[in-house]
């Protein structure tokens, strides 16, 4: 009987194994809800995760791809519900969710997401103040983009009219809650931007929960509000209730009445200004004519007005004594000048080669003659040291000595000196100088004497 039993290579049963995980219908369309943990955000775009609960937990991945779409930033620990297939990981051996879609896990991971992305955009600085467009004083059309069955449109269309009749108003319906809700106030406030007559927009809904709200807190709506070119004024919800559109946006109203209210002025309130400009304008008026007749009067009562020769012959009399003055002040500058020549002439004199030069040789004449004299002062003092050491040299001359009666004994060659007995031998011819002569002697005979 032969062996019929069915043996799988690992790769084999892996791949059956992943087939049949392939084809059941539920494992490629489930929804998973736990706790992330050992979040990885990979360089190349790709998230790794283990979603868990208080038994079990599974690996999981979400590529690129679709991560992209996250209307938050996953870490550990946050409650998510996934929306994926599950399948065999060959290399590995293990089954893992592959995820699809993710989205927090009840309100308060809503509110996560919405801080999570209020911090980012204020880190971009799209909230910042100097980005703000001013409203228009006088709008003469609004836009509105908003719910056109809600009762927000109502109060904020009633509003309008009521205040500011003479304003035009033109409605974008739009979905303000569900899965097209996001593009569609998207689209809407881009078209807006196309037109060239609208000069403020308000958009906004009424009041709800915040899943209700919620497209009001996506990232789309918040940029499209930034980059509109037209003013805009958000109304979302009660006054209570913040959004992010609420910080993107140029101005937020607490309500849809009162983003009205900001878009337009009260015709009555204008009314009341003008009446009160044109009451200060008619003061302001009759306060000017009765400044200018004041003066009017005053020129016409002036002395030049009513004897005008005496104003020219004040001004006659005013000018020779300008005359006079710029004479004087004329010749004395003139004055002034010449003296200021003379000194500079004396100064060119002073400083003239020839002057500085016959300075010079009269200081070389007066140097050349303290040299001399000097000169000669030195050459007696030298002369008298000379004469001086002349005298002592002659008083220790040996020929002074030898004039008393001294004589030198040098060998017969006349160049050794013999100052010892001991230095001679007897019958030695020996030179004997004497102060006039030489004298040649023969040594006869020799003996020692102790003269001390």
């Amino acid at each position: 009987m032969g062996d019929t039993r069915q043996i799988f290579s690992v790769k084999d049963l892996t791949r059956y194994i992943k087939d049949t995980f392939d084809f059941d219908e539920v494992l490629q369309n489930v929804w998973v809800r736990g706790e992330l943990s050992n979040f990885v955000h990979h360089s190349r775009g790709h998230m790794y995760f283990t979603v868990k609960d208080e038994e079990c937990r599974i690996k999981g991945v979400m590529f690129a791809g679709y991560n992209r779409y996250l209307k938050f930033v996953p870490k550990n620990g946050t409650r998510v519900l996934i929306r994926g297939s599950v399948s065999v990981y060959e290399r590995d051996g293990q089954y893992q969710l592959y995820a699809k879609e993710m989205q927090p896990d009840g309100i308060g991971s809503l509110y996560m997401a919405y801080e999570q992305l209020k911090q980012k955009l204020e880190t971009e600085g799209m909230f910042d103040a100097k980005h703000k467009k001013p409203l228009p004083l006088y709008p003469t059309k609004v836009g509105i983009i908003t719910s056109p069955t809600g009762a927000a449109v109502r109060d904020i269309i009633t509003t309008i009219r009521r205040r500011y009749p003479v304003a035009h108003v033109l409605l974008y319906p739009v979905e303000v809650q569900g899965e097209h809700a996001v593009p569609s106030i998207c689209r809407a406030i881009d078209e807006m931007n196309k037109r060239h007559d609208i000069d403020v927009l308000i958009v906004g809904r009424g009041g709800g929960s915040i899943e209700e709200l919620w497209a009001f807190n996506e990232e789309a709506v918040a940029r499209s509000i930034f980059r509109s070119q037209i003013p805009i004024i958000s109304a979302v919800g009660h006054e209570t209730d913040f959004t992010i559109a609420d910080f993107a946006a140029d101005v937020r109203a607490a309500t849809p009445t009162a983003a009205a209210e900001l878009a337009v002025p009260h015709l009555q309130e204008l009314h009341r200004q003008l009446e009160t400009l044109k009451e200060r304008m008619a003061v302001s008026l009759r306060y000017k004519v009765d400044r200018f007749r004041e003066r009017l009067e005053r020129v016409r009562n002036s002395y030049v007005l009513r004897q005008p020769d005496r104003r020219v012959m004040q001004c006659e009399q005013e000018l020779d004594r300008l005359q006079e003055r710029l004479v004087r002040a004329v010749r004395q500058y003139g004055m002034q000048k010449r003296a200021e020549w003379k000194e500079m002439h004396s100064r060119l004199l002073s400083r003239s080669p020839v002057a500085a030069a016959k300075r010079a040789r009269e200081r070389a004449e007066s140097q050349w003659q303290r040299l001399q004299r000097v000169m000669q002062v030195l050459l007696r003092e030298q002369t008298q040291r000379l004469d001086r050491q002349l005298a002592r040299l002659d008083a220790l001359s040996p020929l002074k000595v030898m004039r008393r009666g001294y004589s030198l004994v040098f060998k017969e060659d006349g160049r050794r000196l013999i100052k010892s007995v001991n230095e001679a031998t007897t019958g030695e011819q020996v030179a004997v100088r004497l102060s006039d002569g030489v004298l040649q002697c023969k040594v006869e005979d020799k003996h020692k004497e102790d003269l001390s």
